[in-house]
């Protein structure tokens, strides 16, 4: 296969709305501020949009893939007419000390692997955002660029994930885009 499509790999809770625990219902669901609008001018420049989410809420037995899915294809619903449709969900619902250990669960690279050869990703060319170290660090074992969201000074650690060096850290999924973006125009 071959890869040429670039991509925006997305984490899900933190990153696209408010994390709250375990969000699997539409009413626990809300937007960060400027999240719809970032997604829809990804679209327009031709990024593939992927979310790439731990779910350990399948693990413990809060939810099941089912409730997610559904909650999922309600996202999608509220995107469409924004033009911000996401391209795919992927997901880990492990929990290592419950189901034992996987190749998904970020920070492993398993779930952006899989999304990667799913769309023909090339990684070099893609990105990462996430809010939280083992976002980026996931990223960063997959091969693609990664930002950190993060109000304020950012740790270097995530229960002993640290940040790999270079890691881009801004406030919001709307900075992120205008940087990205930003990139994109220095480069055509």
């Amino acid at each position: 296969m071959l890869y040429e499509e670039r991509a925006i790999f997305l984490d899900r809770d933190g990153t696209l709305n408010v994390d709250t625990g375990y969000v699997h219902r539409q009413e626990d669901w809300h937007w960060l501020p400027g999240v719809p609008q970032a997604l829809a001018r990804f679209r327009t420049q031709g990024w593939r949009l992927l979310v790439v989410t731990n779910q350990s809420g399948i693990a413990r037995g809060y939810f099941d893939a089912t409730a997610m899915h559904t909650l999922h294809q309600w996202v999608d619903a509220r995107l469409a007419p924004l033009g911000a449709r996401l391209d795919g969900w992927y997901h880990c619902p492990h929990l290592p000390e419950i189901s034992g250990p996987c190749g998904c669960r970020k920070p492993k690279p398993g779930l952006l692997w899989q999304a990667a050869a799913d769309w023909g990703v090339d990684m070099a060319a893609s990105w990462m955002i996430g809010d939280k170290p083992r976002d980026v660090m996931a990223g960063h074992a997959a091969g693609c660029r990664s930002i950190l969201l993060r109000k304020g000074s950012a740790s270097d650690s995530d229960g002993g994930c640290p940040l790999p060096p270079g890691v881009l850290i801004l406030p919001d999924l709307p900075a992120a885009c205008d940087y990205i973006l930003a990139q994109d125009r220095g480069t055509e």
